[in-house]
């Protein structure tokens, strides 16, 4: 069982060994999942066009998640923090495979039929520049790259707002009319992201005096 420590006004939730790669295993069981409904034929029509879909879906689903761990602390304190990484790296690994679904079942990577796409329609830009920002924060996320950035990998870190913005538009732009789950999550991603802009504000004014 996890162990809660006391820290200040928060609980910080500590897992215990070896719960981190369980949840990273659970947390890939999907895209398994829908691997063996392709294999199997069993994702319809366009398998190409579904499995890419809940991939991205899946992204988006542990991006929430991810950024929910702050507003959990600020209402419950109980921190998940030692959790948020890996959320964070599965929500990497499902843009990784939505992505490398597109390049190569979709467009058979082919790169001048990916460049006019991505160039011609502005969902699918939004999505790349999305993509090389979390690509950098995964590669960042380690205790090398923490160390090595001090303050700055903390200022670093909050692109993920960012990205956040980002894939809610492209989540929304991607679906020809909009539905409950498209605009839902995008709703939900640009709630938390407006529910952390006053607190980053005053850290933003905090240095700003500091420096004068």
């Amino acid at each position: 069982m996890p162990r809660i420590i006391r820290s200040g006004r928060n609980h910080v939730v500590v897992p215990w060994r070896g719960e981190v790669w369980i949840i990273a295993l659970l947390g890939l069981l999907p895209a398994a999942v829908y691997f063996w409904y392709g294999a199997q034929d069993r994702l319809g029509p366009d398998p190409v066009n579904v499995f890419e879909r809940w991939l991205g879906l899946w992204a988006v689903r542990f991006l929430v998640l991810t950024l929910l761990v702050t507003p959990l602390r600020v209402l419950t304190g109980y921190s998940l923090l030692r959790y948020r990484r890996m959320l964070g790296l599965l929500v990497f690994a499902y843009a990784c495979l939505h992505v490398g679904t597109y390049v190569i079942l979709d467009q058979q990577g082919n790169l001048g039929v990916l460049v006019q796409d991505i160039t011609h329609r502005p969902f699918l830009l939004l999505g790349f520049v999305a993509f090389v920002l979390l690509s950098l924060l995964a590669v960042t996320s380690t205790n090398w790259s923490m160390r090595r950035l001090g303050r700055q990998w903390g200022r670093l870190h909050r692109l993920v707002y960012g990205v956040a913005l980002l894939v809610a538009v492209h989540f929304l732009m991607a679906f020809k009319t909009y539905n409950a789950t498209s605009v839902g999550y995008a709703a939900i991603l640009g709630m938390l992201v407006l529910w952390r802009v006053p607190d980053l504000w005053r850290k933003r004014m905090r240095r700003v005096h500091e420096g004068k």
